[in-house]
């Protein structure tokens, strides 16, 4: 018996579940027998009814041992006037981004900017030593501005690491596709609220200017936030006729953060003289500030990376949101009387108890009005209470658990005076958050249990006091895993069980029109590891997507079993609300 409890004391030490989830590479004898192709589930675009006009290919490059090196940039340039089929303006502009890879390798995180200003965040798929590729694509007709201009730059950074051991080079194609149809809808639209042009600002009108909240592009454009006394900033000065304002915040977390919404409190760590890098508890928030003041936040979606957790589980379908990272807006209209005074003012980023490390940087949409040189404006900001967090944690050795709520409402007012009238726009924001961390079975089962709730809504209003214009947003966004650490067969492997259910539900009101999303993925398996090579395992991962909204309704069903697809199935019929 005691002979038992030193092993498995030992063990635990060595492995401890603090450190899990992790991040991991498949090794090659987890044999794969072909090439394959891999996908995130999301719906299609509306140009995908529609045959692009043009497409031009933007960038091709390959990314090998890039690590500790610039990025990689070509020059721009937008099909020419004379070309009438393709040229500005476009009813629609789609990224494409093709990607290959064979052989052993991490997944890695990537960027691509034009003129400084952030298009996407992605990261990769881990390779096999048959080969993989993908492909997605993203809407970027909100960066019209940008696209029409000759005189930017298309950058790349992608930090890849080849060696003896680590062989998989990413080989990179990225394409602009340019339409000039407009896209029939598919099912009849639900009615707009209100038609967009009383006011003249559309929500999805491309703004006039985007001007970048960025790095200097020596290392990509992202700032790199190493702890929560980092705040990166910008000075910028907005034009004098400048009538909105919107901030696109793109964020990714990775090193000790990777798995922040797994990470448990310092006193945890210290009394168990654990060697695990993973502290400050399992709450981050990112905030945005003008001139040093908090103008919004978000607890961002926990987006596992191919590597994270389980890689078996994202062969050949990735996570919830790993292609394509999700981005977060931020009407700053209100702040516009503070704005609109001939100065830079100070835009900055921070994350609420960060630990190395995390890329972020942000996007200032701008909208002008064109008749006048300078337009009025006021704000009336309403008093921003500070955040309720609570924290509780009780343990006794390796075992316990800890438990974080926090929650958080904002909201800001201002009207602006220009050639179309005088309209005051009122921001609201708020979020509630929920996490639960479960030690058990002296530390080598963890539970991890997370749920944020957050809903977002721009309201204007004319001078008659009658809502002009309305958008919301409510997004709930759960995750669960478990970890479960036992011995492997030699004494230089374990194994490790490994759940994960998570999902993405969202519904917005945008222009009047309203859309439904429901993303729900759930995998569960196990794999037997060595150092952080996965020699051998099981995994099963469901996922359903259902869309709902103004160009029809999408649902896609899919089951894959140990890498290999055994369904998928899809329909565009509204037999229900997504």
């Amino acid at each position: 018996m005691y002979g038992l409890l030193f092993v498995l004391l030992f063990f635990t030490a060595a492995v401890s579940a603090a450190s899990f989830p992790d991040r991991f590479t498949t090794s090659s004898s987890v044999l794969r027998h072909k090439s394959q192709e891999y996908f995130e589930l999301n719906h299609p675009l509306p140009s995908d009814l529609l045959p692009p006009s043009c497409s031009r290919r933007v960038l091709t490059h390959s990314f090998a041992n890039t690590i500790n090196g610039p990025p990689y940039s070509a020059p721009y340039s937008p099909p020419p006037p004379s070309d009438s089929d393709c040229s500005a303006p476009w009813s629609h502009v789609a990224l494409e981004f093709r990607a290959t890879c064979k052989g052993e390798q991490y997944d890695r995180i990537a960027g691509i900017w034009l003129g400084g200003v952030e298009l996407l965040r992605t990261s990769t798929a881990e390779p096999t030593e048959k080969g993989i590729f993908w492909k997605l694509r993203k809407d970027i007709t909100k960066y019209s501005s940008l696209l029409t201009r000759s005189d930017l730059t298309l950058t790349m950074m992608l930090e890849n690491v080849v060696d003896r051991v680590f062989t998989g080079v990413y080989h990179v194609d990225v394409l602009f596709l340019f339409y000039k149809q407009t896209v029939a809808v598919i099912e009849p639209r639900i009615s707009p609220i209100i038609p967009d042009h009383k006011l003249g600002i559309a929500p999805e009108e491309p703004a006039d200017l985007i001007v970048p909240i960025s790095d200097d592009g020596d290392r990509g454009f992202w700032f790199r936030i190493e702890s929560e006394s980092d705040s990166p900033s910008r000075q910028i000065r907005l034009p004098r006729n400048t009538r909105r304002v919107v901030l696109e915040l793109y964020v990714s977390f990775h090193g000790d953060d990777e798995f922040w919404y797994s990470n448990p409190p310092n006193l945890y760590i210290s009394t168990n003289n654990l060697t695990t890098g993973r502290g400050n508890g399992a709450y981050r928030e990112v905030f945005v500030t003008v001139d040093g003041e908090l103008v919004g936040s978000e607890v961002p979606f926990p987006v596992v990376f191919t590597g994270g957790i389980n890689p078996l589980f994202w062969e050949p379908v990735v996570a919830i949101g790993a292609f394509n990272l999700p981005s977060y807006e931020f009407e700053l209209t209100p702040f516009l009387g503070k704005l609109l005074d001939k100065k830079a003012h100070s835009f900055g980023i921070g994350v609420s108890d960060a630990i190395s490390y995390w890329l972020v940087n942000a996007n200032l949409h701008i909208w002008l009005d064109h008749k006048a040189k300078t337009v009025h404006a006021k704000s009336s900001l309403l008093p921003s209470p500070a955040i309720q967090l609570k924290r509780n944690a009780e343990f006794k050795l390796l075992d316990g658990s800890f438990k974080i709520k926090a929650q958080r409402r904002t909201g800001f007012v201002g009207w602006v005076k220009s050639s179309s009238g005088n309209y005051t726009t009122m921001f609201s924001q708020k979020y509630k958050f929920s996490s639960s961390i479960s030690f058990a079975q002296n530390g080598t089962y963890k539970l991890v249990q997370q749920n944020v709730k957050a809903d977002k809504e721009v309201r204007v209003v004319g001078e008659n006091g009658v809502e002009v214009l309305r958008t919301r947003s409510k997004r709930r966004y759960p995750i669960q895993v478990i970890t479960a650490t036992l011995p492997g067969r030699k004494k230089d492997t374990y194994v490790l069980v490994t759940n994960v259910t998570h999902s993405m539900k969202e519904k917005s009101l945008r222009g009047g029109y309203l859309s439904r999303v429901n993303n729900f993925q759930d995998s569960k398996g196990w794999m037997e590891v060595r150092d952080h090579s996965v020699l051998s395992g099981t995994a099963d991962t469901q996922q359903s997507f259902g869309y709902r909204g103004d160009y029809g309704c999408y649902l896609r069903l899919i089951d894959a079993v140990d890498g290999s697809l055994i369904r998928d199935n899809s329909s565009f019929h509204c037999l229900s609300p997504a």
